[in-house]
């Protein structure tokens, strides 16, 4: 599996934290709330990399290019100790200037055996 490049991404990134869950509610308007299904809080990944070389920028691009938003990698996140498993359907770039270019993308973690 191949390791995302390691170019340090901007601050202002996002964590997403959606779990999965059951609910069932009950006539007397009781409820009761449950997980559902294993790796049932996988995380969203919103990354930017703000004015970075134009070599960096298709570094990284390339990369998301080669995986088609299918093939999963490993990415450690910025403040995480581990890396996990990512795939990226989406991602931007932009060309600031002549020699500077930004990127943002959406990293999904993934569950896979």
């Amino acid at each position: 599996m191949a390791t995302f490049p390691s170019i340090e991404s901007s601050y202002g990134l996002s964590k997403v934290s959606e779990p999965r869950t059951n609910t069932a509610v009950f006539g007397s308007g009781y409820s009761q709330r449950t997980t559902f299904g294993i790796n049932q809080n996988l995380k969203r990944w919103n990354l930017r990399w703000e004015n970075i070389s134009e070599t960096d920028s298709d570094t990284i691009e390339t990369f998301l290019d080669a995986r088609g938003g299918t093939e999963s990698f490993t990415f450690t996140a910025p403040g995480e100790a581990a890396s996990s498993n990512y795939i990226c359907t989406s991602w931007n770039k932009t060309i600031s200037y002549p020699t500077l270019a930004s990127i943002s993308a959406t990293f999904q973690e993934v569950a896979e055996a």
